[in-house]
């Protein structure tokens, strides 16, 4: 008996071994014809949908209808019981269309309608219908449509035979998005299991018993005046979504939306990784978007259907407007979808988060850069990583630990030899302005001496398999069982194991990573939880599997803010997503590879994120897999300075890759390369802002500044910061120029020379080992910090920096935000939000704070503007008057960048005014 443990150890350790060589097998994951849903949903043709919509009318403020069989059922089949449908309006133009199956005709069990991701505000915004008009469409045959207001600019149409919705605008009756208008809707019903039928399906070994059969959805939307779509993360692939089935279309893959631990994914594929959010944007020529949402935690595949894919179905669209035809398959749950009208890029992405959520406003040390590697040995090796960053003059403000730091995988503990002291580990960090990150995945050991495992199995928190006992798979520890996160209750109980006497040896400035999230478990099917495991309430995880890790990454970022009594904000990464992960924290692009393809790919997935909420997002810099070459991590240094979430991180079995290590030349680029980072800080700053109270992303697609330019729909290299910055990479080895497009009619001054460039045409510029491709945007304003600190905590009484960049107009304008940097003062009014105003020779500063400071929270700031940076002004006037105060101030000529270097440009010096105050400073 005593040698069963070590030889399942063995075992272990061979498969752990097996997962760290080898690269992503594709044979481990299924394909749409492995995938029954996926391949019977792909089988139907245009036209195959025979329901109609039968008593139709408003009730509850909604249009509701019965979804009926218009064609008389196959006696051989079951009959199709009647849907129901519900379609109801929202502020700011957001319908929302729902198709269930009806509770009063006794389902064999309720399909799982996915919680806690629409936010409790939403549904105040709700728009009772009061009527409904009724019309005969051209083409319908004589067919009725009813018709409800959506917004003052358009309607929704519901019509009834055959069975279609859109949107269309009031306005010549041109249609916006559709659901159903190529007859592909299909929703397999819930049944009693015969005794001839089998139901299970089997891949590589595993069974999952399906006990309820199939209950997949599968429909058609089309987007119109669209000529390209975008979102539905996660893939790495072009920020475009390219065809997937249609003439000329190689590689017949859906774009995949499964939550996966894909060790070293591969490129330029569909395969979804370790997130999901079923959101898609689409754009045209004329510079509107439209949005569609499928509120869905199970398996969803999507298809992109090619111009002609439903040429042999002679099935008739309104001609005249451009269209992108999606197919969306699903395997579980109910329709509960989402259309936005937008009608700009910025539009649809609030409109999306007025139903999800905002997301959070981070601590400002979680904007600068992040130092990780699996892993950092011990004490000792903190402390010299540490002292490194200081002897080479580096910036950074997180030191990272990974899984090794743990006593044998037991999350919330210490290896009590290689880290004794943790909370003095912490604390030598804090003297510096720094923090730390631990991870806590979210398999909990199987160790009866484990006090979490103990206490979850004596609760009953653990998801139970099939036969109901607690479910058991390997991950990093051995054997594992996971938490119950769908249950509220449970997530509360996990919130708590962060208070500082369950977790002992943390301190207020250790910060939480959630990795492994998906699940992750690695003797499971497809490296995942069986869909037929179960959680609260009877739930299969088939139907939740997308949202497991979502509320994971809630019930950290919960337990953080009791830790701390509700103060201050948290800090959680976390891999896995959802729809509404943008409320919790940062999200990065996994397990990448130390290529310059993995480099380029970065840009993509990045906007991607952003586009559907997920502001806070990075990749790893260097990639985790592999050894980069000290060129390849240079490039990557320098791209992910512009990141929203930086930092560094490498897997275990490279070689060490601080950036002192690769010579003294190229510790001086990185350190110049994260310095850029530190300089913008601010302005990174006031964008998480912005994000926070609009949702527009910090990290944006050219064409979500420029909708109307069609240079800017497909460019996967470039991308803007704000609507301030242009940044492109550099993707090639020892390239010598790059071809950069810049978008509009003004121009863009070079962030490191000042030279100005025409905007609307691509240049060809050489390029050097110094930089990356980086433009300010002619009428824009931006805030730097030009001291040089070993933090960003150590910045905070630091003078500022504006750069103004004239357009053609000789004015521009810019935003400063300010608050204490940690804790939620800000929701109450602590902040200081100033407008910049540059006009007819004149910089003006005046307040944006909403908020009236009576009865609320002060913030105050004794911060002074040390300098004003003019581009596109012509060398002339000596000084400036600084008013109040009738001061004067002298315009010289001066370094453009930080450190005394750069091209001498006009600038004001000491002028001296608090960024906190109302002032002018007039050229004389």
């Amino acid at each position: 008996m005593k040698m069963k443990p070590v030889k399942v150890s063995l075992l272990f350790l061979i498969f752990l071994s097996s997962q760290t060589v080898h690269s992503w097998k594709k044979d481990e994951f299924r394909n749409c014809n492995q995938t029954p849903f996926c391949k019977r949903a792909r089988s139907r043709k245009p036209g195959a949908c025979n329901l109609i919509a039968h008593d139709v009318s408003i009730s509850d403020g909604e249009l509701t209808a019965k979804l009926i069989s218009k064609a008389p059922h196959d006696q051989d089949h079951d009959q199709i019981k009647p849907l129901t449908l519900s379609l109801s309006v929202y502020q700011d133009g957001i319908m929302r269309l729902k198709i269930d199956e009806d509770p009063s005709l006794d389902p064999p069990k309720k399909r799982f309608q996915v919680p806690d991701v629409v936010i409790s505000e939403f549904e105040t915004k709700k728009l009772w219908l009061q009527r409904a008009s009724t019309e005969k469409i051209n083409g319908d045959d004589g067919s009725l449509s009813s018709v409800v207001y959506l917004s003052d600019g358009y309607e929704a149409v519901l019509r009834h035979d055959p069975f279609e919705v859109y949107v269309r605008a009031k306005t010549g009756n041109q249609r916006l998005i559709s659901l159903n208008s190529h007859g592909l809707f299909d929703f397999e019903q819930l049944r009693v299991k015969k005794e001839d039928e089998d139901w299970e399906e089997r891949f590589r070994g595993h069974t999952d018993a399906r006990p309820y059969g199939p209950q997949s959805i599968s429909f058609d939307v089309s987007f119109y005046g669209s000529d390209f779509v975008y979102g539905i993360p996660e893939h790495a692939t072009s920020f475009a979504l390219k065809p997937t089935r249609g003439p000329g279309v190689e590689e017949s893959e859906p774009y995949r939306l499964f939550n996966l631990d894909v060790f070293e994914y591969v490129h330029d594929s569909p395969f979804g990784i370790y997130g999901s959010i079923p959101f898609m944007v689409s754009h045209g020529k004329s510079g509107k978007s439209s949005g569609f949402f499928w509120l869905n935690a199970a398996e969803m595949q999507i298809d992109v259907l090619g111009n002609g894919w439903d040429a042999e179905d002679g099935i008739l669209m309104p001609t005249g407007q451009s269209r992108i035809d999606t197919f969306w398959m699903s395997e579980a749950g109910i329709v509960d979808t989402f259309f936005f009208v937008g009608p700009g890029p910025k539009d649809i992405v609030k409109q999306y988060m007025s139903v999800t959520g905002l997301p959070a406003m981070p601590q400002l040390f979680a904007t600068a850069y992040h130092q990780c590697r699996w892993n950092y040995r011990d004490e000792e090796d903190v402390e010299h990583v540490d002292s490194k960053f200081d002897e080479y003059d580096i910036p950074y403000d997180v030191l990272w630990l990974d899984i090794e730091h743990t006593d044998g995988k037991r999350y919330f503990t210490w290896d009590k030899l290689l880290f004794p002291h943790p909370d003095e580990m912490q604390r030598k960090l804090v003297a510096k302005g720094r923090h730390m990150v631990t991870i806590v995945d979210p398999h909990i050991k199987r160790d009866d001496s484990f006090h979490l495992h103990k206490e979850a199995t004596q609760s009953g928190y653990y998801v139970k398999d099939a036969t109901g006992k607690d479910y058991d798979g390997w991950c990093w520890p051995g054997s594992s069982s996971y938490p119950d996160m769908l249950n509220p209750d449970i997530r509360s109980w996990w919130g708590e194991k962060f208070s500082y006497e369950n977790y002992i040896g943390s301190t207020p400035s250790l910060h939480i990573w959630n990795d492994m999230n998906e699940p992750s478990v690695f003797n499971g099917p497809e490296v995942t939880m069986p869909r037929d495991a179960l959680h609260v309430g009877g739930v299969e995880h088939r139907e939740l599997h997308n949202a497991y890790g979502y509320y994971f990454h809630m019930a950290t970022a919960d337990g953080l803010v009791k830790r701390g009594d509700g103060k201050d904000r948290p800090f959680v990464l976390s891999r896995a997503f959802f729809a509404g992960s943008q409320r919790y924290g940062a999200v990065w692009t996994g397990d990448n590879s130390a290529d310059w393809d993995h480099l380029r790919v970065s840009v993509p997935m990045i906007l991607t994120l952003g586009l559907t909420g997920m502001s806070f997002s990075g990749a790893d810099v260097g990639g985790f897999f592999g050894n980069p070459e000290p060129e390849l991590l240079l490039r990557w240094y320098q791209l992910g300075a512009y990141y929203p979430f930086f930092r560094g991180h490498a897997h275990q079995d490279t070689k060490r890759r601080e950036p002192w290590l690769f010579g003294e030349r190229n510790a001086e680029l990185m350190r110049d390369a994260i310095r850029v980072r530190y300089t913008l800080l601010p302005y990174f700053y006031t964008l998480f802002r912005e994000a926070n109270v609009s949702g527009v992303p910090v990290v944006r697609p050219l064409w979500m500044e420029f909708p109307s330019d069609e240079a800017a729909f497909s460019n996967d290299e470039a991308f803007m910061v704000g609507n301030s910055l242009l940044v492109q990479g550099i993707y090639n080895e020892r390239a010598k120029h790059a071809s950069v497009y810049l978008p509009g009619k003004e121009f863009w001054y070079d962030l490191r020379t000042g030279t100005a460039y025409k905007g609307g045409k691509i240049h060809k510029l050489e390029v050097s080992e110094e930089s990356i491709p980086a433009f300010q945007r002619a009428g824009t304003i931006v805030p730097r910090i030009d001291r040089f600190r070993r933090s960003s905590t150590q910045m905070v009484h630091d003078p500022y920096t504006l750069v103004i960049a004239l357009n053609s107009s000789q004015a521009a304008e810019g935003e400063l935000y300010l608050d204490d940097g940690k804790s939620f003062d800000f929701k109450h009014g602590a902040y200081i939000h100033r407008l910049f105003v540059f006009s007819n020779g004149q910089l003006t500063s005046s307040n944006m704070a909403s908020f009236s400071s009576l009865g609320r929270s002060r913030f105050s700031s004794d911060c002074i503007i040390e300098r004003v940076i003019l581009l596109g002004y012509t060398p002339g006037p000596k000084s400036a008057l600084v008013e109040p105060g009738n001061q004067k101030a002298e315009i010289e000529l001066g370094p453009l960048r930080p450190g005394g270097r750069g091209a001498a440009v006009v600038t004001i010096r000491k002028p001296d005014v608090r960024v906190a105050d109302d002032w002018t400073i007039k050229i004389l």
